[in-house]
């Protein structure tokens, strides 16, 4: 199996101000989703200004935005054969069949973030000044909720904000379905847990979600 069948999230781009799109994720979802203190798969939901700066070092890790992947960014961070090493494990965890309903909400997330931030306006600021396992370890602490656990949800919400999180699930959920965000969420969650483990971050806490 190929480093190409990634095993993190897409942390993308973008803060939404856009009265349309919040009207958009408000339809989408259930209302106690939208501005719940709990994410949709679980974990707090995070309120404030998305971290863009560290999401800007990924996708520059990535290639850029116009040619972003995730897997070049992971490589990037954590070297091929940790993320080969990975891709087995969780392929044997969970199946091929999930692993790649994962990548696919990845590449879905990617796609929708990316065409969300274009219709806000939002561009990136300068990179954070993060690269390799540095970058790696400030995507799981931007993941860690309050009581330590690392939730999907939360990371989502610190890379793009928790309302446009919202609607990208609802784009997600319309077009490949709920179960298939829900293994994505999973995934990641189990996928970041490894990772903290293999970077010394021995205090994260695995989400009930995995």
């Amino acid at each position: 199996m190929k480093a190409t069948m990634i095993v993190l999230t897409a942390s993308v781009i973008a803060f939404s101000t856009s009265p349309t799109l919040a009207v958009a994720a408000d339809q989408a979802l259930p209302a106690e989703q939208t501005q719940s203190t709990v994410n949709m798969f679980g974990g707090a939901s995070y309120q404030g200004e998305p971290a863009l700066a560290v999401t800007a070092a990924l996708v520059e890790a990535g290639g850029g935005a116009e040619d972003f992947s995730f897997s070049d960014a992971l490589v990037a961070m954590l070297g091929e054969d940790v993320v080969n090493a990975e891709i087995a494990k969780l392929t044997k965890q969970y199946g091929e069949d999930q692993v790649n309903t994962f990548i696919h909400g990845m590449d879905m997330a990617i796609k929708y973030s990316l065409e969300r931030a274009t219709e806000a306006g939002i561009s990136l600021p300068e990179p954070a000044d993060l690269t390799g396992p540095a970058l790696a370890k400030a995507l799981v602490n931007a993941g860690v909720t309050p009581d330590g656990t690392f939730w999907s949800g939360y990371l989502f919400d610190k890379a793009i904000s928790h309302q446009l999180h919202n609607q990208v699930m609802a784009d997600i959920n319309a077009n490949v379905g709920y179960e298939a965000d829900k293994t994505t969420h999973k995934i990641l969650n189990q996928a970041m847990y490894d990772v903290a483990q293999a970077l010394g971050l021995h205090d994260v806490e695995l989400a009930e979600l995995h």
